[in-house]
């Protein structure tokens, strides 16, 4: 299968050549050219698939040019750092089912598809016989994922940028305590909109990219995408008792990527009914769904850090479905969006988005409250990002219809929202216990451009 990008500005490439470039040399996005129409037999046949077998299935619709024996390792290598056989099971509690994402080395929905992307990336630079230093920016999660990911891996480097004071302090730690000579942490004086435009920045400049060989973690890479979309598949056939019952998906999201993932699944034919988009005080994309309104604001810290974000990545690839798949008009959008501040859409698309996607934007107090009540019934702890789409879903679903939360992370990473909610710590799995007397390792920079090139020059290897 071919790859595009959403600017029109590349012709198609293979999977291989789209792991690798991450964002395409027109400053697009990379979609496959077509998406794989599945139908009910198809479906039906892969109730029962244990994740893994499931994965490849689906992985290899995509991955057309990666043999599947080496595919199929590269898969098994990949999950066999969770801690649970069903690598994302789930749990129904309250009326809801709780689709945990959160049993991987970094406890967080990033794990899933960044340990893929790590030995996938392995795989292929030793297939070209080259190195790669691959340039992230985080708002939590991705940086702890992508460095787990990638750690110790004799052919790349990496670097990763996260905003200064605004992650959890877990989440700090979780990155700045991997010592490996192959990671460097950037702290960067801002915020992650900052940082993520640092990184499209630095892709951009195609001699800096190319002289360095950098490689794209974020969510810009379509393999991270890919990885994600499994779960929506697997999580369904555990709530369902037949392949033609429709179901919801609440998912809480800053950067668009994880809910299209499932916007993915929905256009491959899984049957599901709506996408519910949880945001928190950061609704810029709650905005767009609800009112079509997508418009630049101020970035606020909240106790959901992971969605503090105004400029979501991966709706780029979501308007050029929506736009008919017209580059020109995904280009037109983005200069405006540059130069006034917004994106516009017409009534016609506003009601195309609205079939699509429900949106609740869930403040702070009302995510506290969330994680207290619902702890309060089930004895379940949420986190406050899945708390976000828990109480989304709460308010959206009023016909009965399964729906599926899904849990991002492990309330043990926001220990003090979670003590503010229920008035304990949750408990600290393995992974986690002593972390805080670990030692550390971060530069602390300007959110500037030339100064993190700098510090690539000097550190790459």
């Amino acid at each position: 299968m071919n790859y595009i990008s959403t600017r029109g500005g590349i012709a198609p490439i293979s999977f291989k050549e789209a792991v690798m470039m991450g964002l395409a040399d027109d400053g697009g996005l990379l979609l496959p050219e077509s998406i794989p129409q599945l139908d009910r037999t198809t479906l039906s046949s892969w109730q029962d698939l244990p994740y893994q077998e499931l994965a490849l299935r689906i992985i290899s619709l995509f991955a057309t040019d990666i043999p599947a024996a080496d595919l199929k390792s590269l898969i098994d290598r990949s999950y066999s750092t969770f801690t649970h056989r069903e690598i994302t099971p789930v749990v129904r509690q309250d009326g809801l089912y709780i689709l945990e994402l959160f049993h991987g080395p970094t406890l967080a929905f990033k794990d899933v598809a960044l340990q893929l992307l790590g030995n996938l990336f392995e795989y292929l630079l030793e297939e070209r016989g080259e190195r790669m230093n691959i340039v992230g920016a985080t708002s939590g999660d991705t940086g702890s994922a992508a460095i787990y990911g990638v750690r110790g891996k004799e052919k790349i480097n990496i670097f990763i940028m996260h905003p200064h004071g605004k992650t959890s302090p877990v989440q700090e730690r979780q990155m700045t305590t991997v010592l490996d000579p192959n990671v460097h942490n950037i702290a960067v004086r801002g915020t992650f909109d900052d940082c993520q435009n640092i990184v499209k920045i630095l892709f951009n400049d195609l001699a800096f990219k190319e002289e360095y060989a950098l490689g794209a973690v974020n969510s810009i890479n379509w393999a991270r995408v890919l990885a994600q979309v499994v779960y929506y598949f697997y999580a369904y056939f555990r709530v369902t008792a037949s392949c033609g019952e429709e179901i919801y998906f609440s998912v809480p999201t800053g950067n668009f990527g994880d809910i299209f993932a499932g916007y993915v699944a929905k256009r491959m034919g899984l049957p599901i009914r709506r996408l519910l988009l949880a945001t928190n005080e950061n609704n810029i994309l709650t905005r767009f769904i609800n009112q079509g309104d997508y418009s630049l604001g101020e970035v606020v810290q909240t106790v959901s850090p992971s969605m503090d974000i105004q400029v979501a990545s991966n709706f780029e690839r979501y308007l050029y479905y929506l736009f008919g798949g017209d580059s020109a008009r995904v280009r037109d959008a983005f200069a405006s969006l540059a130069r006034n501040g917004r994106i516009d859409v017409s009534r016609a698309e506003l009601a195309t988005v609205q079939a699509e996607f429900a949106s609740r934007s869930v403040n702070q107090e009302e995510t506290i409250a969330t994680i207290s009540s619902f702890h309060a019934q089930t004895g379940y702890i949420l986190d406050p990002h899945t708390a976000v789409g828990v109480q989304a879903a709460r308010e959206l679903v009023t016909d009965g219809t399964p729906t599926v939360c899904l849990a991002t992370a492990h309330p043990a990473k926001f220990a003090e929202a979670v003590v503010r909610a229920i008035g304990q710590e949750p408990p600290r799995p393995a992974a986690l216990q002593g972390i805080e007397a670990l030692p550390t390792r971060c530069e602390l920079l300007d959110a500037d451009r030339e100064t993190i090139k700098e510090l690539i020059r000097k550190k790459a290897r």
